[in-house]
């Protein structure tokens, strides 16, 4: 048993790494309370559902832009200092979030611009931390730090909007200050890292710029293996994802209305967590390519399977919740959640391992973008479809499509198969 529950040997072993886990567990948690005050706010300020819709856009083309921008400064310049200024414009967007909120603000705009800035600072922070943590821990023990860090997130996406509505419905103000408060603990542990210089490189540039992102992706275009950990995401991601359904299943399928859909959201995010909590073992995985490759499988498969309840239930509108297919359907996104946080966990570990000091951060910056923006453009394909077959045949063809483009682009990156941890250096070519 104590070889299957997750390793907590980073957090022993670095002070650094703990504070700065800790720090961004509790920080993630008021991360949450915001994003759910700020959508009902929102839509109790225009009454509009494509109101609050605007607020994704607010938030992802900033996250685009500064992703990608950001990576380039974060391996140009101390990455202590550059998370520290990132974090403090964070902060300071919630404090004025927390001051209109209390003050009864009426203006939607307000709340848009607060959400690019904070969209944006997110977008340098997390590079930033992403390149810091291989700097704090031997290559081996960064599956364990994923896996520590996956617990951390999921579990404050499975908490925090439960915790967010509440605090929300006393007062908007509530839920802000609350963030704020929660993301001291954030500033503090980075505040307390030693500074994190980027390694010497002869490639660096003299000055941070445009020609700095192109390197980056021309860098990457070089590395067919890192390069595999995004291709194979976005079809997780954009053909099989599957929580645009969720608010129609909740409605015309399974019954409950916003509950069903609530416990539909917290299966998946509930199947990562325990995943997390169960990845003892994964600190050991060798060949971690078809480790990812298996591990999307399983997510195609249960995806598959969730739609296929929907598809037996049928469309019907149901006046009671139908508690037994509920149960089913969790079932299947909770091992959907699963399969997908073992991927994510070494996907992570690929990038953070396989890339050089000189260019993580601007890697790190992709992997914002694709973790992003493959959701969303999912939501795109999945709710397309949806409207031509229905929701369950959807997300059935979703599941198989994602199963037939993965294996696909396996067979045609067969090193990313035989991709080896044990005989890895840095920076060359897989």
């Amino acid at each position: 048993m104590r070889s299957l529950v997750v390793d907590t040997t980073p957090l022993r072993i670095s002070p650094d790494f703990r504070r700065l886990w800790w720090g961004l567990s509790i920080a993630n948690l008021g991360t949450q309370l915001t994003v759910v005050a700020v959508g009902l706010q929102v839509y109790g300020i225009t009454g509009s559902t494509l109101s609050v819709g605007v607020l994704g856009m607010c938030a992802f083309v900033p996250l685009v832009v500064f992703g990608l921008y950001g990576g380039a400064v974060v391996d140009h310049y101390d990455r202590r200092t550059v998370a520290l200024v990132a974090s403090v414009v964070s902060w300071v967007a919630i404090l004025v979030l927390a001051v209109q909120g209390w003050a009864g603000n009426e203006h939607v705009g307000l709340l848009y611009a607060l959400t690019a800035v904070q969209s944006g600072a997110n977008a340098v922070n997390s590079p930033a931390r992403s390149a810091i943590i291989p700097r704090l821990l031997a290559p081996k023990l960064m599956p364990a730090a994923n896996a520590l860090q996956a617990i951390g997130f999921q579990t404050a996406l499975t908490v925090g909007p439960l915790a967010g509505a509440g605090l929300a419905s006393i007062d908007y103000g509530l839920a802000y200050t609350v963030d704020a408060v929660l993301f001291t603990f954030a500033l503090g542990a980075v505040l307390r890292l030693p500074p994190v210089l980027p390694e010497p490189s002869d490639s660096r540039r003299a000055r941070v710029g445009l020609a700095s992102v192109v390197d980056g992706l021309r860098y990457l275009a070089t590395q067919p293996d890192v390069r595999m950990t995004f291709a194979v995401d976005l079809c997780a991601m954009i053909l099989a994802m599957p929580r645009v359904v969720f608010p129609a299943v909740g409605i015309w399928y399974l019954g409950g209305g916003e509950t069903t859909t609530g416990i539909l959201t917290a299966a998946l995010a509930v199947g990562a967590v325990s995943s997390g909590l169960l990845s003892g073992g994964l600190a050991r995985v060798r060949w971690q390519g078809r480790t990812i490759t298996w591990a999307i499988t399983g997510w195609a498969a249960s995806v598959v399977a969730f739609g296929l309840v929907l598809v037996a239930v049928g469309r019907d509108r149901p006046e009671h919740a139908l508690w037994g297919a509920i149960a089913v359907a969790c079932l299947t996104l909770v091992a959907a959640g699963a399969s997908d946080e073992v991927s994510a966990i070494f996907r992570q570990t690929i990038l953070q391992t396989a890339t050089p000091d000189d260019m993580r951060g601007r890697l790190q910056g992709v992997f914002i973008v694709v973790v992003a923006g493959g959701p969303r453009l999912g939501d795109m394909f999945i709710g397309s479809v949806s409207g031509a077959v229905g929701e369950g045949w959807a997300v059935v063809i979703g599941g198989v499509l994602c199963a037939a483009a993965l294996w696909t682009l396996v067979r045609t990156q067969r090193s990313f198969w035989r991709y080896d941890a044990h005989r890895l250096t840095p920076g060359a070519r897989t």
